[in-house]
């Protein structure tokens, strides 16, 4: 039972920072749609974490695999923020916009973090049965 009330609350997370996001792009005094292209970051940054721990068999140790996903992750996470500072910058977007597409991706973030830590362990109930 545990299980799914984590799997709930990673659930309503995800649904709050989806919120900031679109709040960003669609509140009447923003009305521009570019901080959505953070959405490709959400779905490429869990991939090298994914590959790497299938690939690799140790959990304990660090090895290259789970070094380098961590780097990629890194870049990954780092540019989702960058994004919206950019357009900010180039006045593409409003600073107000910038910063609730931001709270967006700190929440999304630490949802899939969440995910890692609940469902990565080699127990039972685990996202490698899915």
């Amino acid at each position: 039972m545990a299980g799914i009330k984590a799997l709930v609350g990673l659930s309503f997370s995800g649904a709050i920072g989806l919120t900031f996001l679109l709040l960003g792009c669609a509140l009447e005094q923003y009305g521009v749609y570019w901080p959505l292209f953070v959405l490709i970051f959400y779905i490429l940054s869990p991939i090298p974490t994914f590959i790497s721990r299938r690939v690799s068999d140790d959990t304990e140790s660090s090895n290259a695999c789970r070094e380098l996903a961590y780097f990629l992750t890194t870049g990954i996470v780092v540019s989702s923020f960058g994004l919206p500072i950019v357009l900010a910058r180039k006045n593409a977007i409003q600073w107000g916009a910038c910063g609730l597409v931001m709270t967006g991706n700190a929440v999304i973030f630490l949802t899939i973090l969440g995910f890692f830590i609940v469902f990565g362990g080699g127990d039972d109930f685990s996202w490698e049965q899915w």
